[in-house]
């Protein structure tokens, strides 16, 4: 497929980093100023993906592979629980795109619109003709650091200034908002009942829970939680730095102390919450893990399996409490991809498992979108479903020990009456 640009129109910006460095470009989508972290993304496809994760909210995302929008944007077609099939959110949450070459004409059936316009509709502005690969050289040389686009030099010191938003709450930014209402559900009359923390919950998560029959509650980042309002905890992915998400950790650290024992699954962002609900202390990566081939090492069985990651902190392992142990490792910088609790239903990925595979399907299907991790999602369920099965029992032999009882006392009393 041929694919052609145009960029006789395209106005001159440049991309200014913190360090001094400036890549000079030309502007595409929205024409406006910005500024935030520089992350770097190496996946080949899954730009629509991409820049609708909640994960990437306030950072200027920079793509490695050379040409960008090929296939265009698809439209907005939702599935039966009203879902966009092709999305992760309702809308563009990175603040800007920086790509090698942008595709003015691209070529696909499923496309409305090309990358460009759907970005000038979104306010979101892009920068192509950036030598993608030096740039990423450097923030793996330098660590991760801030920028902003410019439509004109030289720097004053308005333009100079670059705000920091790993300062910021930014999970409270893009988490679901509601005051005195019920949560959002999602499959109502579904079993078993999971209970959602939106930190920047991408859909595609949704989809792995509706497409096994549970029923999903979303609530807000600081929601107070009730435990017998749920038969489990699913905490998602977000943006920034977990120490922000003091009350997430708060309430998450209330169920485990509960008295109740309630499966709890996390992803990402997630994964560091019930990290530090436990002990542990997380710090920031030098350039964080982004991308769709993340190779990380499962500690039982010395496997290695592929992953998509977006995520600038990791867990201490250091400051991991007794009866945890790690699950995953990256085989790239070694940091930690997983722990689970040696004796109950808690544990949580520092990875997505939720990859680009929608070639023959629009929703997961357990062989469509999140293969072959999905049987993450499996286990959480399992562990639900097991945990139900042996509280009814319980249930179950609590009332017969106490019909036994009963029988044996109105016997006692039978006996010593007629002695």
């Amino acid at each position: 497929m041929m694919c052609s640009t145009e960029n006789g129109d395209q106005q001159q910006c440049y991309l200014v980093l913190e360090n001094g460095a400036v890549f000079p470009g030309k502007a595409f989508g929205a024409r406006k100023p910005v500024d935030g972290e520089i992350v770097f993304q190496t996946g080949m496809v899954g730009y629509p993906e991409s820049l609708t994760d909640p994960s990437y909210h306030a950072q200027i995302l920079v793509l490695t592979y050379p040409i960008i929008g090929n296939y265009g944007v698809p439209g907005k077609a939702t599935d039966e629980h009203g879902i966009p099939y092709f999305f992760e959110s309702h809308r563009i949450w990175a603040a800007a795109l920086v790509v090698g070459e942008h595709c003015d004409h691209p070529s696909h059936w499923r496309k409305t619109k090309t990358l460009a316009q759907w970005m000038a509709e979104e306010q979101v502005p892009g920068i192509q003709g950036v030598d993608t690969r030096m740039l990423t050289k450097m923030i793996r040389e330098k660590g991760s650091m801030l920028g902003k686009i410019i439509y004109s030099l030289p720097l004053t010191d308005d333009t100079a200034k670059i705000s920091d938003p790993n300062l910021r709450n930014l999970v409270d930014e893009v988490s679901i908002k509601f005051l005195f209402q019920a949560p959002k559900t999602y499959n109502p009359k579904g079993s078993p009942r999971i209970c959602a923390i939106d930190c920047g919950l991408k859909y595609n998560q949704l989809r792995c829970f509706i497409n096994r029959g549970a029923r999903v509650d979303l609530v807000p980042w600081n929601h107070k939680l009730n435990v017998n309002e749920f038969d489990g905890l699913f905490l998602s992915n977000g943006p920034g730095n977990p120490e922000m998400c003091l009350k997430t950790i708060e309430n998450i650290r209330n169920v485990m102390n509960s008295g109740q024992v309630k499966p709890i699954f996390g992803i990402c962002l997630g994964h560091q919450l019930l990290s530090m609900a436990i002990g542990c202390s997380s710090y920031k990566m030098k350039y964080g893990n982004r991308g769709h081939n993340q190779p990380c090492i499962h500690y039982a069985t010395l496997r290695c399996n592929m992953t998509s990651q977006n995520h600038g902190f990791a867990i201490n392992t250091e400051t991991l409490p007794e009866g945890w142990i790690e699950l995953f490792t990256n085989a790239n910088d070694k940091t930690n991809e997983g722990i689970a609790h040696k004796s109950l239903p808690y544990f949580r990925y520092g990875f997505l498992t939720i990859l680009f595979i929608r070639a023959r399907t629009h929703a997961c299907k357990t062989q469509g979108c999140c293969r072959p991790l999905c049987h993450f999602f499996d286990t959480f369920q399992f562990s639900l479903k097991t945990l139900n099965l042996l509280t009814s029992f319980a249930f179950v032999v609590h009332i017969a020990v106490y019909v036994i009882f009963f029988i044996k006392i109105n016997y006692d009393k039978v006996v010593h009456v007629q002695g």
